[in-house]
């Protein structure tokens, strides 16, 4: 008889997120992603000045603030023809790098390692024999000192002498498959107190150039920062010099600290590599940071990201890679609060609705899977396929494309914890995709992005804005854009249509859409769902703590939804929402 599991909240991740689960004999049977918070951004925004639409849809998320931004401003310019300057389009570029780099860092170290890591193990481990294990998985990270990792044991020995585990509080830290030795828990734990310390350097530079942060300021057609060397409230020489030594740091940190205990916890718990595969179905239209305004198939590049082209990863087949098609994208509602007026068929982005239909129980509730909507996430599909979107897809395009650093990378790591590269659709294998791709995103930001950016203002280039396209005058009556951005968690989409100078209709696509939403009018299950119930092995030991899928679910790095309600300027609602 299977036994039913709800995990909710699930915790160290952005916005609500419930999951259910039935188990069976230690292992999970059958599950139900469900998001219960409502976001309504895309109907906000319908009505307005597109040239402020980004300032609204960055308020997606807390976390992922600039890419939504640019994402939006993106689309809007390939509605209305405007193209941003070289500098311009670098300076988004960096920022795009500084926020992927950060957020890889804070997913692995602050929302996920807590997963394998016990914390309360730390407080009984030798600082020496921590300093050591970190010399032998290849660390070179400064911290790595005797005096750092007794200052650490210490702090934690107090915390849990104290009975009050602060920030730690909620761990499963009894729980039978925390399997790190004493000393690699200390450096761990370690590491993730350095981490929160570096995360500001790469955080930094996105507030250079987009004012603050978080959500900073941008511009259709350019940025809205100025490049003066001769003013304090511009773009100069000494945040310039500022912004070098940040990267340097950041890719210090990857290179000694990140990479290494990635790999050091990947080989502890290597039977994750066969733990959490969803549909073996990927796609990405380039390397992390990658932007598109309008079509990749027929739109150059718009940054560095040129070597690796869009691409489709079918049906598990790791030899070829087909091309990427976004006429092929539609969202599904048939599991969610939502109704189309055409009714359960799928909607291309360009047409798609947002109309809230709300047939769940009462809150608070016992169990939702019962019903055929659980959940306020669309189902996207390519093809009518649940697809994987992120790290692990745009590693495995860039390595079956050929990619050289990424496929030194790769190779490299197969071959220390002797994987085969199918092993990458996994629990363990999306964890390892992230630190891959944050190596070569931070060294492509410290050797040719950055680089590009100061020998064009060395040249005396500093103009970051296209003046051309911004009235609404040199507008057509009518225009559609969209833009495509791989972003920290996949590929973000965003998808505008113009009328009279007004915004008619608006979509995004998230990548947590992609990996969060429920089944479809076929039945099919999203990629959370398969990852924890698609081959029926999904080990679950103790369901009253419930580690193991939560360092599946974790692995996906999930960003829900943010907004639960629309209000007009005058502070009314428009519309209510009781879930």
């Amino acid at each position: 008889m299977a036994e039913r599991v709800v995990i909710d909240p699930i915790t160290r991740i952005e916005g609500h997120l419930r999951i259910e689960l039935e188990a069976d004999a230690g292992k999970i049977t059958d599950a139900w992603s469900e998001t219960t918070q409502f976001r309504g951004l895309e109907e906000i925004v319908t009505g307005r000045d597109p040239r402020d639409v980004w300032a609204f849809v960055q308020r997606i998320c807390g976390v992922c603030t600039s890419v939504h931004a640019i994402a939006s401003i993106s689309a809007v310019e390939n509605a209305i023809g405007s193209v941003p300057p070289p500098q311009a389009r670098l300076i988004r570029d960096m920022v795009l790098a500084s926020q992927e780099v950060q957020d890889h860092v804070i997913h692995f170290y602050h929302l996920h390692a807590l997963d394998f890591v016990n914390v309360a193990a730390a407080a009984g481990a030798d600082p020496a024999a921590a300093v050591d294990f970190a010399r032998q998985i290849g660390s070179t990270w400064r911290g790595n000192t005797i005096e750092r990792m007794t200052e650490v044991r210490d702090t934690v020995e107090a915390i849990v002498s104290s009975g009050q585990l602060s920030i730690f509080t909620g761990g499963y830290w009894d729980h039978p498959d925390y399997r790190l030795p004493p000393e690699a828990n200390l450096m761990a734990v370690a590491h993730y107190l350095d981490a929160l310390e570096f995360q500001r350097s790469m955080i930094r530079i996105g507030t250079v150039f987009g004012g603050k942060n978080p959500h900073p300021n941008f511009l259709v057609g350019g940025m809205a920062c100025t490049i003066d060397q001769e003013r304090s409230e511009s773009i100069n020489q000494v945040q310039v010099d500022d912004i070098k030594k940040w990267i340097a740091e950041s890719v210090d940190f990857v290179r000694s600290c990140y990479v290494p205990d990635a790999l050091a916890i990947a080989g502890v718990y290597k039977d994750y590599f066969d733990i959490g595969a969803a549909q073996p179905n990927f796609f990405a239209v380039g390397m992390a940071g990658a932007t598109f305004a309008g079509n990749p198939a027929d739109t150059p590049v718009e940054n560095a990201h040129t070597e690796v082209e869009a691409g489709v990863i079918l049906d598990g087949d790791y030899s070829r890679v087909h091309p990427f098609d976004p006429s092929k994208i539609a969202e599904w509602v048939s599991s969610a609060w939502y109704s189309y007026s055409g009714g359960d068929v799928g909607l291309t982005p360009d047409v798609g609705e947002t109309t809230v239909d709300y047939t769940g129980p009462k809150p608070p509730y016992e169990w939702l899977a019962d019903n055929r909507e659980y959940t306020w996430c669309k189902a996207p599909r390519y093809d009518g396929k649940p697809i994987q979107v992120g790290p692990v897809a745009r590693v495995l395009l860039a390595y079956l494309r050929g990619h050289e650093r990424t496929v030194e990378i790769v190779d490299d790591a197969v071959a220390k914890l002797g994987i085969e590269i199918a092993q990458l659709n996994s629990t363990a294998g999306r964890t390892l995709a992230r630190a891959v791709e944050c190596l070569t995103s931070v060294e492509i930001l410290a050797e040719r992005t950055f680089p590009e950016f100061v020998d064009r203002l060395k040249k005396g280039d500093i103009e970051v804005f296209d003046a051309t396209k911004w009235e609404p005058s040199s507008w057509p009556s009518e225009c559609a854009g969209r833009s495509f951005v791989e972003v920290a968690r996949g590929n973000l989409s965003h998808w505008v249509r113009i009328k009279s100078g007004k915004v008619s209709h608006y979509q995004a696509v998230v990548p947590t859409t992609w990996l969060a939403g429920g089944r479809d009018a076929e039945g099919q299950v999203g990629p959370y769902e398969a990852s924890l119930a698609g081959d029926g092995q999904h080990p679950l030991v103790d369901p009253a703590q419930p580690l193991e899928p939560l360092r599946t679910v974790h692995s996906f790095d999930p960003c829900m939804s943010c907004a639960v309600h629309v209000l007009d300027p005058d502070g009314r609602d428009l519309a209510a929402v009781t879930s």
